[in-house]
């Protein structure tokens, strides 16, 4: 099985990409996990890492982020004021829910937890989750019952506040398959297929292609600014493909309730830089 967790970053990539790929979706006829981002969009903040981080240059340039972000997105938080993601735009996630996809908790601010969490107090993470939640509340009239950490970016307070929050699972590492997180207890559904920046444009479809021929259940990290917008093609070809063998396409949630959860086993995250990436990932 494909299960397709869609992280919404940006302001970019809730106001247009969500709409084209539930487009691409219902062309598809299948479901997939809608992670949103609730809060600001703080992505011009991510100039600092130009500078910091060479890695995340080299992806920029890869990625060709002007044409998958916009110039707008390059200022918000910075030159222009942040534009709420998600909560700006009620009326798209009615349409999720509406069309029976996956909604489920990704973030409050995005670009500061991707940049800052290991500086940041166990109160700003407490409040950070406070704050996200009950704006997810406030979109889909329910708490979430799923967290995706943003970039894949975890710690023991974020393990055990979201413990505390008795989620039914997390999708919070790039582990190669799921497991049982031994700081909460709580279910791990990990993406292990790469997600498009990190692999070559030209080779992304093969290289998930010979993951998904290896058979058992996989999980492909789609981000609504990428496979929703210049590069939805591939995104595309991947669903015709699957679709032609046969595979069945869907939420995490529908993954979740086909697994043998009582044989997984217990783990501890470890954080790792794997390829592709410009920062290290929970593994």
């Amino acid at each position: 099985m494909l299960g397709l967790k869609i992280d919404v970053d940006t302001y970019n990539g809730m106001k247009n990409g969500v709409p084209c790929l539930l487009r691409i979706l219902k062309e598809f006829g299948i479901k997939a996990t809608f992670f949103l981002s609730i809060g600001p969009d703080n992505s011009g903040r991510a100039a600092l890492q130009l500078i910091r981080n060479p890695r995340f240059l080299k992806k920029m340039l890869r990625t060709n982020a002007p044409g998958l972000y916009g110039w707008k997105t390059s200022l918000y938080g910075t030159l222009l004021p942040a534009p709420m993601i998600a909560l700006s735009f009620p009326e798209i996630v009615a349409q999720i829910i509406e069309e029976e996809h996956e909604v489920q908790f990704h973030a409050w601010d995005h670009r500061r937890w991707q940049d800052e969490l290991p500086r940041k107090t166990e109160s700003w993470v407490r409040d950070w989750f406070e704050r996200g939640i009950a704006g997810f509340e406030t979109l889909t009239g329910r708490k979430p019952s799923a967290f995706g950490a943003p970039s894949w970016l975890i710690d023991d307070r974020v393990l055990n506040i979201a413990g505390e929050y008795r989620f039914e699972y997390l999708s919070c590492t790039r582990a190669k398959e799921a497991f049982i997180h031994k700081a909460n207890q709580l279910l791990e559904l990990p993406s292990d297929l790469p997600c498009f920046e990190e692999v070559a444009p030209s080779g992304f479809v093969d290289t998930i292609l010979a993951c998904l021929n290896s058979g058992g259940m996989h999980i492909l990290p789609v981000h609504a600014e990428v496979e929703g917008g210049i590069f939805q093609e591939p995104f595309r070809e991947i669903l015709r493909k699957v679709k032609k063998s046969g595979g069945p396409i869907g939420t995490l949630s529908e993954m979740k309730n086909k697994m043998d959860l009582g044989g997984l086993k217990m783990r501890r995250h470890n954080m790792k830089l794997i390829p592709g990436r410009h920062s290290p990932c929970a593994v």
